[in-house]
C-alpha cells in the first residue's frame, strides 16, 4: 500500500476501512475554496459522512456506480490550517478518517515559472544515475528487477542519483531540469519511462518518496535551478486503483472499453474534419495499458486539476510538461491551465503539441487567433516543426533559395502564426526522437554540432537540452525508444568510464562539453538571447545573420551554411552593426566590421555589442 494511504480507522464494531484518500492533504487559504476529497473502500458509499471540522463546509457527497467509492465536496472558504475527522457511519459501524489542511507556506506569486531566459536540461530519472541501489526492487511492485542489458528494462535511476549531481548540471549553466513522469507506475513491465501512472499522488518508490522529490526540487532551488514536471492527463496505467476497481465507467472514454486511437490529432483543428475523426483521435486510447481518461466527466477534471496543483504547493516545482496534450479534451485543458495559472500567475507549462507544422501547433498556444473563440490558455507549446528542420539544417549545403540554413530562416518568417514566439519550447531531440548525433560519424562532426547549438541557444524560444547531449551521447529510434534513453555514464557504481568528470570524457567530448558550457554560461548573463526582439536578414551566399536585441545591448550570429568561404558585403547589415569592431563571443577575438566580412566553411560569430 502506498506511503500515503494508510487509512482506516476503526472502532470496535469493525468499520470499514478506508484505502484511499486523494488528496492526500490539502491547504488552507488556496485561491480556489472548492476541494474535492476521493475516498476509496470497500463499500463505504453506504455511509453517512458528516465533518468534525472548524470553518469546513460539506457541500455534497457523490456516490458513484461502484459502492466503493465516495467523493466529497467541501468549501474551505472560512477554514483555517487544522486537522479535521471525516466521519463515515454505517449502522452501529463509524470509521473515522483525519485529513489535515496544512497552513501554506508560500504565496502564489512566490511561485517562479520558466522562461525564455531559462534552458531546460531534460532529464529521464530511470537512465540518469542511481543514487540508491537500495530501492532498485521494491517488494510488492509488478516489476521487480533491474536488467541494464535491457533496453526496455528499469536500469536503477532515482531521484537520489540525480541529486548527487546537481552540481554537474549547474556547472555546465542549464538553469532548470524537467524531469520524465517521476510519479508511481506499477506495471508489469516497460515501467521505466514512468508514461502510464498508477498513482498521482505518490512517487514511484523505485525512484523514492515524496519527501525526496521534495528534496530534489529544494536542492535543485539552493543551485539555481528550476525544475519542471512531467503530467500526464490524457491516460494513466491499466494498474491504476482508478481503473482496475473504477468508480464508475464513464471515468473512461468509450465507457472503459479499449478503442485504439488514430494518433492524428490535426482533426481537432482541422475545418473538414468529420466528427468521428476528432473522436477517434482524442477519445481513443494509446493502447489497451494506457486507459484514455473521460476528462469531460466533471469528477474525472476536478480529480486531476487538484493532482497537479498539489505537486506545485507541496514541492515547489516552477513547470509542468503536460504530455499528449492535443489528445485530452480542449475545453477540459483549458480550465485547467487557466486554473493553475490563477492560482499561480508566474507559472509556466508547456504541452507536447506533437504536429508537423507551425500553423498546426500555434492552434495550441495561449491566445492563437486560429483558435479564436476558444482559447488553450496553454502558454509554451513546443516547437516540433523546428526540431524536425534543426536535425537536417546542418548536414545540407545551403543557398539563397533552399537546403541547410534556409530551412531555418523561411521557417521563422513565418513566425506571425505564433501568439507568443518567445514561448515555443525549442530543442534538437528529446526522449522521443532520435538523438541529435543519431550515429557515431555524426558525433564525430563537431561543426555540425557547434552550429546547431549556437542556434538553439541563441534563436527565439525557450530552449531544452536533452541530458547526454553534451557529451555527444548517440541513439537511433529506428534501434527501439529504450536506445535514445541511454544511461549516462558514470551513473552507476562500477560503470567504466564517468562522463560526470573531465578525465572520464574522450577529448572528443570534452571539446562538446566545454562549448555547451561556455555558451550556456554566456546565456544566462545575456538578457538580448535571454529576452530580446528578434531581427534577420534573408539568406545571402548561403549565410544566415540574425539580431537579438534588449534594450541597449544586442547580439548578431552569423552562420555560413556552406562548404566554401563566403566574403560578405556588410553594408546591407549596417542597421544590426552599431560599432565597426565586436568580440566574437565563441573565440574571443575582436572582430572588424568595416567594409567586408570572410567567414570560413561552416563557421559562425557569436557578436556581443
Amino acid at each position: 500500500m502506498a506511503a500515503f494511504s494508510l487509512f482506516g480507522w476503526c472502532n470496535a464494531a469493525r468499520a470499514a476501512k478506508v484505502e484511499k484518500v486523494a488528496p492526500t492533504f490539502w491547504w488552507a487559504g488556496m485561491q480556489n475554496p472548492e476541494l474535492q476529497i476521493l475516498l476509496y473502500g470497500e463499500g463505504i458509499a453506504s455511509a453517512d459522512v458528516s465533518l468534525q471540522a472548524q470553518g469546513v463546509e460539506l457541500r455534497d457527497v457523490v456516490k458513484q456506480q461502484n459502492p466503493n467509492y465516495l467523493l466529497l465536496y467541501v468549501d474551505l472558504s472560512e477554514a483555517a490550517p487544522q486537522t479535521f475527522d471525516i466521519v463515515l457511519k454505517q449502522g452501529k459501524k463509524t470509521t473515522t478518517v483525519p485529513y489535515t489542511l496544512r497552513q501554506r507556506t508560500r504565496r502564489g506569486e512566490d511561485i517562479q515559472g520558466f522562461t525564455s531566459a531559462d534552458v531546460l536540461y531534460l532529464i529521464m530519472p530511470d537512465r540518469f544515475a542511481n543514487g540508491d541501489p537500495a530501492n532498485d526492487i521494491v517488494d510488492g511492485m509488478l516489476e521487480n528487477k533491474v536488467d541494464r542489458t535491457e533496453q526496455y528494462a528499469r536500469h536503477g535511476g532515482d531521484l537520489k542519483g540525480i541529486e548527487q549531481h546537481l552540481d554537474y548540471i549547474a556547472d555546465l549553466g542549464v538553469t532548470a531540469i524537467w524531469l520524465n513522469p517521476t510519479q508511481e507506475n506499477d506495471m508489469p513491465d516497460g515501467s521505466y519511462h514512468g508514461y502510464a501512472i498508477t498513482d498521482y499522488y505518490q512517487i514511484d518508490r523505485r525512484f523514492g518518496t515524496n519527501e525526496e522529490f521534495k528534496q530534489l526540487v529544494d536542492r535543485s532551488h539552493e543551485r539555481g535551478l528550476k525544475v519542471v514536471m512531467d503530467m500526464i492527463f490524457n491516460h494513466c496505467g491499466s494498474e491504476n486503483y482508478l481503473f482496475k476497481d473504477r468508480p464508475s465507467d464513464d471515468w473512461f472514454n468509450f465507457r472503459s472499453q479499449y478503442v485504439q486511437t488514430s494518433f492524428k490529432t490535426a482533426s481537432v483543428q482541422d475545418i473538414h474534419a468529420a466528427d468521428y475523426e476528432r473522436r477517434i483521435a482524442t477519445d481513443g486510447w494509446f493502447t489497451e495499458v494506457m486507459p484514455d481518461l473521460n476528462q469531460r466527466n466533471h469528477h474525472v477534471a476536478r480529480y486531476l486539476i487538484q493532482s497537479s496543483i498539489w505537486w506545485i504547493e507541496y514541492a515547489g516545482i516552477n513547470g509542468i510538461r503536460q504530455d499528449t496534450h492535443p489528445y485530452a479534451d480542449f475545453d477540459f485543458m483549458a480550465q485547467w491551465c487557466r486554473e493553475v495559472l490563477e492560482e499561480y500567475p508566474h507559472f509556466n507549462i508547456v504541452g507536447e503539441t506533437w504536429l508537423n507544422s507551425n500553423v498546426l501547433v500555434s492552434f495550441w498556444q495561449k491566445d492563437s487567433k486560429l483558435a479564436a473563440p476558444r482559447n488553450s490558455n496553454l502558454p509554451t507549446v513546443m516547437d516540433f516543426p523546428l526540431q524536425a528542420l534543426m536535425n537536417s539544417a546542418f548536414d545540407e549545403e545551403t543557398t539563397d533559395w533552399a537546403g541547410g540554413l534556409y530551412k531555418l530562416y523561411d521557417y521563422n518568417t513565418q513566425d506571425l502564426v505564433y501568439a507568443n514566439p518567445m514561448n515555443l519550447l525549442t530543442f534538437l531531440d528529446n526522449h522521443d526522437t532520435s538523438r541529435f548525433t543519431t550515429r557515431e560519424e555524426q558525433a564525430e562532426d563537431l561543426t555540425r554540432y557547434q552550429q546547431a547549438l549556437l542556434y538553439l541557444l541563441t534563436t527565439r524560444g525557450i530552449p531544452q537540452l536533452y541530458y547526454g547531449t553534451e557529451i555527444l551521447m548517440t541513439g537511433d529510434k529506428a534501434d527501439g525508444d529504450g536506445t535514445l534513453r541511454k544511461d549516462f555514464p558514470g551513473g552507476w557504481a562500477g560503470d567504466k568510464t564517468n562522463a560526470f568528470t573531465r578525465e572520464g570524457r574522450t577529448a572528443l567530448q570534452n571539446q562538446a562539453y566545454d562549448y555547451a558550457k561556455k555558451l550556456l554560461t554566456w546565456r544566462k548573463t545575456n538578457k538580448a538571447v535571454g529576452q530580446g526582439t528578434m531581427k534577420h536578414f534573408s539568406i545571402a551566399k548561403g549565410c544566415y545573420i540574425y539580431e537579438r536585441k534588449h534594450e541597449d545591448q544586442s547580439v548578431v550570429v552569423m552562420m555560413n551554411g556552406t562548404s566554401q568561404a563566403q566574403e560578405l558585403d556588410l553594408t546591407p547589415y549596417k542597421e544590426i552593426l552599431p560599432k565597426a569592431e565586436a568580440r566574437d563571443v565563441l573565440s574571443g577575438k575582436t572582430i572588424q566590421l568595416n567594409g567586408k566580412l570572410t567567414l570560413q566553411p561552416r563557421q559562425s560569430l557569436l557578436l556581443e555589442f
